[in-house]
């Protein structure tokens, strides 16, 4: 008899945001979050417009009209990035997040790691990279433990 094989917490995760990321309305890149704390989805994620706001798939996308590279000028943008939705939908639940892991399709900017600082998210598992050194040195100044996820071929 062969015993099943269960996913890791990491590959559960991850493969969840696989999910999660499908609802982002971003031209340039589709990201996911998951904010998890003790083996337990809190809040998920992921990049698009303000509630109520046209999305870019709509309007266009700003950044590629103004040829603007990622990793600067986040403020030229109608999204708000996938942690920071998570966050949100964190707070407005009252979910307490201090202490958690948040799982990410790709590194973090800077923006997004001062926000993940201040909550108090202790763990990083991401699985892409983003050109963003300040972030990285931020996190890494806080504490913030980064671990690049690496799927596993089961």
């Amino acid at each position: 008899m062969e015993k099943n094989v269960r996913p890791s917490w990491d590959d559960y995760f991850m493969q969840i945001l696989e999910t999660v990321k499908t609802r982002s309305t971003c031209l340039r890149r589709q990201v996911g979050a998951l904010i998890v704390k003790d083996k337990r989805i809190v809040a998920t994620g992921y990049n698009g417009a303000p509630s109520g706001l046209l999305h870019c798939y709509d309007v266009g996308c700003i950044r590629e009209k103004l040829k603007i590279p990622s990793g600067e000028k986040h403020e030229l943008c109608r999204a708000i990035h996938a942690e920071q939705n998570a966050i949100i939908q964190a707070a407005a639940h009252g979910a307490r997040i201090q202490g958690a892991v948040m799982y990410i399709t790709c590194s973090p900017c800077v923006l997004c790691a001062k926000m993940i600082i201040n909550a108090g998210i202790e763990k990083i598992v991401f699985s892409g990279e983003y050109p963003d050194k300040m972030a990285i040195d931020m996190l890494n100044e806080a504490g913030v433990e980064m671990v690049r996820y690496e799927q596993v071929n089961t």
